[in-house]
């Protein structure tokens, strides 16, 4: 099997959670929505969910600096806009950390071992961790797990193998011990492909009703 549906999982030591759309609620057409409305008629067909492609990807794998990235944003709205206009298009599909999977992870913080791996970027990342501390007020996300992995910080991305095995081999863990849990597809099947197990978290299904 792919992925796990609802069933009970056995001889887990270890959790390698996805971020967005798994812990943290996300709305990509709201940032589609902003470019297209700026004038980025195709930015859809470079930026979706699971992949990414061209300098969507580079800056993924923090390849570029931010100010690159903006530019290259920019290219595609072919009208001048300030940055901190497409800045705020860009952070707009980050949404809110519901509380319930928050206390979720502090639950299973007991009986596992806990890492995040997420295809993030400099500016979401800020943006994410703004979010957080706004409704929390204390305390970061990377508290709840033993280590945090963002694709623009390593250098990786999913579902690339190599991604999968620097975690596994950085932390001394058993694949076939590790549950993987993501809302993408293809990165479940990068995650099989190296060894771990997988959840795919179906369009519909929440974090706090898998059956840990």
């Amino acid at each position: 099997m792919l992925f796990f549906h609802f069933c009970k999982m056995q001889n887990i030591e270890n959790i390698i959670f996805d971020l967005g759309g798994v812990i943290l609620n996300l709305d990509n057409r709201r940032t589609e929505d902003a470019f297209v409305a700026m004038g980025a008629k195709n930015f859809g067909e470079n930026f979706g969910h699971g992949f990414a492609v061209s300098f969507f990807r580079d800056y993924e794998i923090g390849s570029i600096s931010d100010q690159q990235f903006l530019a290259d944003l920019k290219k595609l709205i072919n009208s001048p806009v300030p940055d901190e206009t497409v800045v705020k298009a860009w952070n707009a599909l980050l949404l809110d950390f519901p509380p319930a999977r928050i206390r979720l992870l502090q639950e299973l913080r007991n009986r596992y071992r806990l890492f995040l791996f997420s295809n993030t970027n400099a500016l979401h990342l800020a943006a994410l961790k703004k979010i957080y501390t706004e409704s929390f007020g204390k305390g970061s996300l990377d508290d709840h797990f033993e280590k945090t992995y963002y694709s623009h910080l390593i250098g990786l991305r999913k579902p690339d193998l190599a991604s999968y095995k620097y975690i596994i081999d950085q932390n001394k863990i058993q694949p076939e011990k590790t549950l993987f849990v993501d809302d993408a597809l293809v990165n479940i099947k990068g995650a099989i492909a190296a060894g771990l197990q997988g959840f795919y978290l179906k369009p519909g299904m929440d974090l706090i009703n898998i059956p840990f």
